[in-house]
């Protein structure tokens, strides 16, 4: 795999990999663009991102839901269907092989796609919610998606509380409702512990997780960013690789497992 790199990458790969094995506490923050190698499309990208043809603020907002839940499903539904046929790309399966080596101590993602999951992770801070579950807006009562996201998804009824009859809410996060707060202190407790913060797929660009990686550096842990685009923090990195997510990963992880 290594072979196909051009450039400095080869060189930037061999110490990614010498900090990881350097490393006493790694942490791994991910977002959007490890994902979209699996067919999941992120926010902000031109043409394809979920942001260039809606409106965030209208289809994916606390108050549409409440005010309009049908309009929330109408968007979300397509969404859900392309979530639930993903699966794990290269990316998330070295993410996971890393944590099961102990090279990786915490996956914090802004996903919520459970690719993670299905890749074998273990300790997921999913900073942004997930859709395996969903909650009653009347008694929380929580469901497995299977039971009651998917029939949604195949079928189009809107999921309902078995208790009460009250409509469900994925337990995801949308705009105008705050991070979960147990997310939120462990993804801070880990970034100010760690000694080697990798940040892949995200653009830093969605506050407050995107200070995370400067809580790290300001504490003296160094940086490795893999992301297609520029992130503010680029020029405090370490290593930066402007590269495939789902080549570079599983590169750095067989250098640092089995070389």
């Amino acid at each position: 795999m290594r072979s196909s790199f051009t450039g400095q990458t080869p060189e930037l790969i061999n110490y990614a990999a010498e900090l990881l094995r350097k490393a006493r506490h790694t942490v791994i923050l991910t977002g959007a663009g490890l994902s979209t190698p699996s067919g999941i499309p992120d926010f902000r990208s031109e043409g394809t991102g979920l942001w260039s043809r809606d409106e965030p603020l209208e289809a994916a907002s606390l108050t549409t839901f409440r005010t309009n839940p049908g309009q929330f499903f109408q968007w979300f539904r397509p969404l859900a269907n392309q979530i639930f046929n993903a699966q794990p790309n290269p990316a998330h399966l070295a993410i996971a092989e890393l944590e099961q080596h102990g090279r990786l101590h915490a996956i914090i993602t802004q996903n919520i796609d459970m690719l993670h999951h299905k890749a074998g992770s273990r300790h997921i801070i999913e900073m942004h919610g997930t859709l395996r579950t969903l909650s009653c807006t009347q008694c929380y009562q929580q469901y497995g998606y299977e039971t009651h996201l998917a029939p949604f998804v195949e079928d189009g009824t809107l999921p309902r509380c078995q208790s009460c009859g009250a409509l469900l809410k994925p337990d995801v996060i949308l705009f105008g409702e705050q991070l979960p707060q147990k997310a939120w202190f462990e993804a801070q407790r880990e970034a100010r512990q760690c000694d080697l913060m990798i940040v892949a797929g995200s653009s830093l660009e969605v506050l407050p997780v995107a200070g995370l990686p400067m809580q790290a550096i300001d504490r003296g842990a160094h940086l490795i960013i893999i992301n297609n685009n520029l992130t503010y923090i680029n020029v405090r990195a370490d290593i930066v690789l402007r590269e495939n997510v789902a080549a570079i990963l599983p590169a750095i992880s067989e250098q640092v497992l089995h070389d």
